[in-house]
């Protein structure tokens, strides 16, 4: 029978005052051997008779005391598992049925004590969410850019539960992305399956989830492979891996459906609405924008100094990180009654905004009210069908973005006039979806066959 015994050396250390403890492995009378553990402590906290470590205890520590106990609890915890991966060892040598080198004992204590400064190494190693931060961190983008990557940060923590698998740069295969993208689609359905709920616990989430589109699936992978490059682009001394599952996976592709935005006569419609507080005050916010054509985002960050000399410029939160230019945009008659009538609005923001999705059901509700229930066609961003919508259902804040390039367009047909200022880059894709070819410019297209 294997037996291990434990003693203190008689020799401490003249710096630390503190000896090591020596281990004595027998196997009858066939095998005695004595190795070094590599744990130092005071002798007065050995208890030579039981051969362990005495841990004090006391009512009211002070902080010399704490950091005593731990000190020792941590040594009590490594000589227990040093002496356990002793006893497996020698189980896996044969369990002495075989003979042992001279030197096994030592050897099988450095291989503990080589694993366990690995296993330490790896644990102040910054893992794959740390970096994730550091990423948001380096890029900083603005605040409602960074709540989308948190988005994804809160899915992938979910998916490497759910997946068994921990996510690390060099782990994630093209694979592994096709299977997230799968999760991506199934999560709604997995959780009311009932397969999320641990997930959800550990990672303290209360929200259900919901179906996702191929849009919405597509725009988060975009964000993932952004991180991944970001990975692969630093410095050669700071890159963090040399992989790119992105090379052997296929992106999604957004889809959308004909854009649909609002006339000039019913943007007039519903400026001219007798409308109560506070669908009023959004009417006009929404106007305003409607006139300028920002995204929201941007027109939340807007204050009085964003205005000048009849005009308002901003730089777009959206490429201010990638390429920033100024966006100008000459102030119409309209949009300057609006901003007239909030001039002694004293908040810092130019209007009295609430918020962004209040703003939205507002919308909703002010073109109910004013009579916009002109029926248009949309495409479902989940289940990619087709269905007829009144206006006032599908109304938010982005339609007046699409207001304003698709009623410029319509006016004048000359993208490189009204990309500068929409904020779009001249043959931008992105452009095409916010004009619609209606049927007033078919018609005049038409016309020029007689």
């Amino acid at each position: 029978m294997a037996t291990i015994s434990l003693s203190l050396s008689a020799k401490a250390d003249k710096t630390t005052g503190k000896s090591e403890i020596l281990i004595r492995f027998v196997v009858g009378s066939r095998i005695n051997q004595r190795g070094k553990s590599n744990i130092f402590i005071e002798a007065s906290h050995w208890n030579a008779k039981d051969g362990r470590i005495v841990i004090p205890k006391f009512r009211l520590m002070n902080e010399t005391q704490k950091q005593l106990v731990s000190e020792l609890q941590a040594a009590d915890t490594q000589l227990a598992n040093l002496t356990q991966y002793i006893m497996q060892a020698f189980q896996a040598a044969g369990s002495g049925k075989v003979g042992l080198a001279k030197d096994w004992l030592k050897s099988t204590i450095n291989e503990f004590n080589n694993f366990t400064a690995a296993t330490e190494e790896t644990k102040n190693q910054p893992t794959f969410f740390d970096q994730f931060n550091k990423y948001l961190a380096d890029k900083k983008f603005a605040a409602h850019r960074e709540t989308e990557y948190r988005v994804l940060e809160r899915i992938l923590k979910r998916y490497e539960l759910y997946s068994g698998q921990e996510l690390t740069f060099d782990n994630v295969t093209g694979d592994t992305l096709r299977d997230f993208e799968k999760y991506l689609y199934s999560e709604h359905e997995l959780y009311k399956q009932g397969k999320l709920e641990k997930v959800l616990e550990q990672v303290n989430e209360s929200r259900k989830p919901q179906p996702r589109g191929e849009n919405a699936v597509c725009d988060l992978m975009k964000k993932f492979r952004a991180f991944y490059r970001w990975a692969n682009g630093l410095s050669k001394s700071e890159r963090l891996t040399d992989n790119n599952p992105f090379d052997n996976y296929t992106m999604p592709q957004e889809k959308y459906g004909t854009p649909y935005y609002i006339t000039i006569d019913e943007r007039k419609q519903l400026y001219n609405a007798q409308l109560r507080e506070p669908y009023a005050t959004q009417r006009d916010i929404f106007v305003f924008q409607c006139l300028i054509g920002c995204r929201v985002s941007d027109l939340w960050s807007m204050t009085k100094d964003n205005i000048i000399n009849g005009k308002v410029q901003y730089i777009p939160s959206k490429t201010k990180d990638e390429k920033p230019e100024t966006v100008t945009v000459p102030l119409t008659a309209t949009a300057k009654e609006i901003l007239n009538r909030y001039k002694d609005w004293g908040g810092k923001s130019l209007f009295p905004f609430t918020s962004q999705q209040h703003y939205n059901l507002a919308i909703k509700e002010m073109f109910k009210i004013a009579g916009l229930d002109r029926v248009v066609t949309v495409l479902n961003p989940t289940t990619r069908k087709e269905e007829k919508r009144p206006l006032y259902e599908v109304a938010s804040s982005h339609m007046a973005r699409r207001t304003f390039v698709g009623n410029l367009y319509k006016q004048v047909k000359d993208p490189n006039l009204i990309c500068p200022m929409s904020g779009h880059k001249v043959g931008s894709k992105a452009f095409a979806r916010y004009r619609a070819i209606d049927e007033d410019l078919m018609k005049e297209t038409v016309n020029l066959l007689d």
